[in-house]
């Protein structure tokens, strides 16, 4: 039976348990409630520049395929820079927004984008909403389309649309069948172990105890103090108060709760910092961070250390703690490559961004082998 492509602007109109039957595992991102929590909380939209216009292949009245994608007034939230080609565009007299994402906004994690039925034809359909997105783009006059932090097994159905493939690095932290952090140590150079040790030990010494809350323990009270950290720590760092509001976390708390881990960090009574997980069967994933003042080391031992102990309490196989931090490298976490597609209507730059990232590729070869060469475990 011949497929049938409908553009909705709410994750609503598929229904629950039409688009989660499309998932093939429990990635958190990608599931209906977390698109629901987003829209929900009205941090998307035209006027926060992500407008949704989801494209949902059907058979037979049946949804059989999805891809979240948004129309973008801008770059702010992706986490895949390109901001010297719509330059360029500008600089040329072209106009590069608006153009359309297949992304999960704010969130950096690697996971399907292009989302097909089990049991069903996934190439036919995969096909089908490539041609689907493309389409979308002539009909909005958009000036290409982009798909962010794809798994590198859909590089083949985007190179055969026409997209060009674009590679990064991000650093992940691997349970190597863990018992307690101390084996994660035993692992390590002596002077990675020791400075490791050593910010651990600072965290005490400033009178900083931690309190993990997770799942149904997890209180509307805990959602709001975070909220805080959080909203104080953009403000501080970027000048406005983050992407996310207090409506969006506590819809996660009302339709996620399972999936979240809270790490707070306590100064005498009080709340000082906080750091928000989720988590799948087999991953952690460190998304949100905030702080109300400094403390020596505390992001790292939130965000990384009490992330790994997590993994290996929990048997968890894999910590990815969001983009960039070379910093993180030293720190245990190895790097991965993370890969994203483009289309640009206009030849001339389709051809140019061609040759660019083809140069840029190399680069990021050069870099993991050079990264991987400044691993911390011991050699074997």
């Amino acid at each position: 039976m011949s497929l049938e492509c409908r553009v909705v602007p709410s994750i609503e109109e598929f229904g629950e348990a039409a688009w989660n039957a499309l998932l093939p595992d429990d990635f958190p991102f990608l599931r209906f409630e977390f698109f629901e929590a987003l829209e929900q909380s009205k941090v998307l939209g035209a006027k926060p520049g992500w407008l949704p216009q989801y494209i949902g292949a059907y058979r037979n009245d049946v949804l059989v395929g999805a891809a979240p994608c948004f129309l973008k007034g801008h770059s702010y939230g992706e986490y895949v820079f390109d901001w010297a080609w719509a330059e360029a565009y500008e600089d040329a007299g072209l106009e590069y927004y608006p153009k359309i994402v297949c992304a999960i906004p704010f969130t950096p994690a690697t996971g399907p984008r292009l989302l097909v039925i089990e049991n069903d034809d996934k190439e036919e359909i995969e096909r089908y909403l490539l041609g689907g997105l493309l389409s979308l783009t002539e009909q909005l006059e958009c000036s290409g389309a982009h798909i962010l932090f794809h798994p590198k097994s859909d590089s083949a159905s985007c190179a055969e649309a026409g997209f060009l493939e674009r590679c990064d690095v991000q650093f992940h932290w691997y349970n190597r069948g863990y018992q307690h952090f101390d084996d994660f140590l035993a692992a390590l150079t002596s002077r990675k172990r020791k400075n490791i040790r050593k910010e651990r030990n600072s965290v005490i010494a400033q009178g900083i105890t931690v309190e993990v809350v997770e799942g149904q323990d997890i209180t509307d009270q805990h959602l709001s103090r975070f909220f805080q950290f959080y909203r104080r720590t953009y403000l501080k760092r970027s000048g406005h108060s983050g992407y996310l509001n207090q409506a969006f976390f506590n819809q996660l708390g009302r339709l996620m709760k399972e999936t979240l881990v809270l790490v707070f960090a306590r100064a005498g009574k009080e709340y000082v910092a906080g750091a928000l997980y989720l988590r799948s069967s087999e991953t952690l994933y460190g998304r949100y961070w905030g702080c109300l003042s400094e403390f020596e080391n505390l992001h790292f031992e939130l965000c990384y250390y009490q992330g790994i102990e997590y993994c290996i309490r929990h048997g968890l196989s894999k910590f990815d703690a969001g983009a960039q931090g070379e910093h993180k490298l030293l720190r245990g976490f190895e790097p991965v490559r993370t890969y994203s597609a483009h289309f640009l209507h206009h030849n001339g730059f389709q051809d140019a961004i061609a040759d660019y990232l083809r140069r840029e590729s190399k680069l990021v070869s050069q870099y993991v082998e050079d990264a991987m060469a400044h691993l911390p475990f011991k050699q074997t």
